[in-house]
């Protein structure tokens, strides 16, 4: 029971850090945080990173502060930056640094040493580790490129994910590793096939990992 709370909880965390690139935005993912944050969900969220902070804006929905659509802005995570262009300013490409970019993105080869070559850009190092969500708030007016960067997405989220997998078996289980695998288990499930028998294979080691008493 202890296990599906905090699965739960880091569910709730991740659709708080992501709301800005999932379609319908904060109109999706308000009704869940309603729906799905009891009493021990909410207790669980103050010890995960920006939980305090979506515990609040769950308390700003139920009480009719925030309407269902939206968020107070000083709650927005990321201090806001993730949120939409609109809300980006700072994000303004130098036309050097935006060649930069495109050339980057129509010359990428999806392996680690293309994905390494493409992080290691001087334009890409610059937005730190929001990198991803940056570079699709600045792609929204150049939809040439969409299908390609999609491809550098994929690649570096199949890369984290494998990493993150390998990394994750040879550690102790602890609970909140538990919760926070099953919170991604999707995204596993997506990414490592891609890397054929040995994603698989991982895929096979991380499930039978985290069902272990």
């Amino acid at each position: 029971m202890k296990a599906k709370i905090r699965a739960t909880a880091q569910k709730l965390v991740n659709l708080y850090r992501q709301a800005h690139v999932i379609v319908g935005g904060w109109s999706a993912v308000n009704p869940i945080f309603i729906e799905e944050a009891n009493d021990e969900v909410l207790r669980e969220l103050q010890d995960l990173p920006t939980g305090k902070m979506l515990m609040q804006h769950i308390e700003n929905l139920r009480s009719g502060k925030t309407s269902i659509d939206s968020i107070e802005r000083e709650l927005l995570p990321y201090g806001g930056m993730m949120s939409g262009a609109e809300m980006m300013p700072s994000l303004h490409l130098t036309s050097t640094q935006l060649n930069e970019l495109k050339y980057g993105i129509e010359t990428f080869t999806p392996n680690q040493e293309g994905l390494d070559k493409f992080t290691s850009l001087d334009v890409v190092r610059n937005f730190g580790e929001e990198w991803v969500n940056a570079i699709d708030s600045i792609l929204q007016t150049e939809p040439q490129l969409h299908a390609k960067w999609a491809s550098v997405k994929q690649t570096f989220n199949a890369y984290r994910l494998w990493n993150s997998a390998n990394t994750i078996i040879t550690q102790p289980l602890t609970e909140r590793v538990r919760a926070q695998v099953q919170a991604e288990m999707p995204d596993y499930e997506t990414y490592l096939p891609l890397f054929g028998d040995a994603g698989t294979g991982l895929l096979n080691k991380l499930r039978t990992f985290i069902s272990a008493v």
